[in-house]
């Protein structure tokens, strides 16, 4: 796991996010789409979203981090890590269990990734684990 881990900058904890199976990735900032992006054909007419950061709040008072209270819909999930090199990038199974998901994708940078939450909701502290990144 050395090759991946040495592909990928800024991890805040390397003990708890390197391991056997890939190297965890660590959420930094959520973002609520608030206005449509254009794609066209040629990418003459090629606009980014409107994206608003999603507010966070404190649990208690003593916490270091706070929390996001995400409504079920899509968001736009950004990592603390970046990535130089090529990985498959996956939902933890602790974000499917608790009825968040985003797209498994094979990259060679970290893009911001679009997490879709189900039904009740979710709960997400700043610095969470939330995806894994595993060799190609």
């Amino acid at each position: 796991m050395s090759d991946l881990a040495d592909a990928v900058d800024d991890i805040v904890h390397e003990p708890t996010q390197v391991h056997d199976d890939g190297v965890d990735l660590t959420v930094s900032e959520i973002y609520e789409v608030h206005g449509p992006g254009r794609v066209d054909f040629g990418g003459g007419e090629l606009t980014d979203a409107d994206l608003v950061p999603h507010s966070r709040i404190w649990r208690d008072e003593g916490d270091d981090y706070q929390w996001w209270h995400l409504e079920a819909g899509t968001y736009l999930l950004e990592y603390n890590e970046s990535l130089t090199g090529p990985a498959v990038l996956q939902t933890r199974s602790e974000i499917l269990e608790r009825g968040g998901s985003h797209p498994t994708l094979r990259i060679a940078e970290l893009p911001r990734v679009p997490l879709t939450v189900g039904g009740a909701g979710l709960r997400l502290k700043e610095n969470a684990r939330v995806s894994t990144l595993r060799p190609r």
